[in-house]
């Protein structure tokens, strides 16, 4: 065993010698110094070494291994960034060539739909405001005069956080009605003010709901308000947002804080033909909401409305699902 270390020492550095390129060292280095290399592997002779060589062998391959690393390193050293034999001299990076445009993001269509309402409305003189997401019972149903037997109290209608039925229970709220009671508790009238956000329903995923949507709500207090400003609003927000050729329809219907209540439908696309939308509610807002906020019912007079932002997004880019709209599919994306 200890004759071959020798004869192996010298052949390994012969090749190191005769490399002539980086890429040809290379293939030496993996050969005699990899982890399976022939130099490396002398080590694994000695367990056939007589029991009073293996000192004197450990010694020998341990100084033939340097030599050869060393070898190695220089001759590393020495031939630098030369290219393997027949490799092109060209710069492997053509700086003349023009830079490759970066890929910039952009705001998400429910952004910049919210955006254009704040717009629209603040045109027609309405401030913006925001509220929490995680609600308190008293003013997600309380002060919008939701009775406890109400249908929308119903744990199963709703996300809540601690027990529906413990003190002051908590959920992340399902209007952003929310907004409004918290507006009327910190300012006294006359009041015209709109609120945007998130807002949670356990509905059923399809092509028109979604467990997580988006609400524009208006409010406008002052004396003298009625149904006819109401409507006005809404048809002057219908044409600014769709154009003058909107079809909207108001159609009677009932909700615990306005009195008298409708709901607004606009008519839309979604790939089976023109079809009317039901985008949200709205009404006269109930004496009761007044009384709990602290404003006089016989002095004031308001309306309120409530629209789903994702149906608007839908009926103005004809979009024809609204799972569309939450899916990341940058393909879609790109399209606003």
């Amino acid at each position: 065993m200890l004759d071959k270390i020798e004869p192996l020492k010298d052949e390994a550095l012969a090749a190191i010698a005769a490399a002539g390129d980086s890429a040809a060292l290379e293939q030496v280095r993996i050969k005699y110094l990899g982890t399976k290399g022939a130099v490396k592997g002398m080590m694994a002779w000695i367990k056939d070494v007589p029991g009073d060589q293996k000192r004197e062998f450990g010694q020998r391959a341990n100084a033939a291994q340097k030599a050869v690393q060393d070898a190695f390193d220089a001759r590393k050293d020495s031939l630098g960034n030369l290219r393997p034999q027949g490799a092109s001299l060209k710069p492997q990076l053509d700086i003349t060539e023009p830079a490759t445009s970066p890929v910039l993001g952009r705001r998400h269509i429910i952004s910049q739909t919210i955006d254009e309402l704040i717009e629209v409305f603040a045109r027609m003189g309405f401030d913006h405001a925001e509220g929490p997401e995680v609600e308190d019972d008293d003013h997600n149903f309380v002060k919008l005069n939701i009775p406890d037997t109400h249908p929308a109290r119903d744990p199963l209608d709703n996300f809540y956080l601690t027990d529906p039925f413990g003190p002051s229970p908590t959920l992340l709220r399902s209007q952003t009605s929310t907004v409004q009671i918290r507006v009327m508790e910190s300012v006294k009238p006359p009041v015209r003010v709109i609120s945007t956000g998130r807002v949670y329903r356990p509905d059923e995923h399809d092509a028109t709901h979604y467990s997580m949507f988006h609400q524009v709500e208006g409010l406008y207090v002052d004396k003298k308000v009625s149904m006819v400003d109401l409507k006005t609003t809404l048809y002057q927000f219908a044409t600014a947002m769709f154009g003058p050729d909107a079809e909207i329809d108001l159609v009677p219907s009932y909700f615990p804080f306005t009195e008298p209540s409708a709901e607004l439908y606009v008519k839309m696309d979604l790939g089976r033909g023109p079809e009317w939308m039901e985008i949200g509610g709205c009404g006269m807002v109930d004496p009761a909401v007044f009384e709990h906020v602290g404003y006089d019912p016989e002095e004031w007079t308001g309306f309120a409305f409530g629209l789903g932002i994702e149906r608007l997004a839908m009926r103005k880019h004809a979009i024809q699902d609204i799972r569309w709209l939450f899916e990341n599919d940058v393909r879609f994306l790109r399209r606003f």
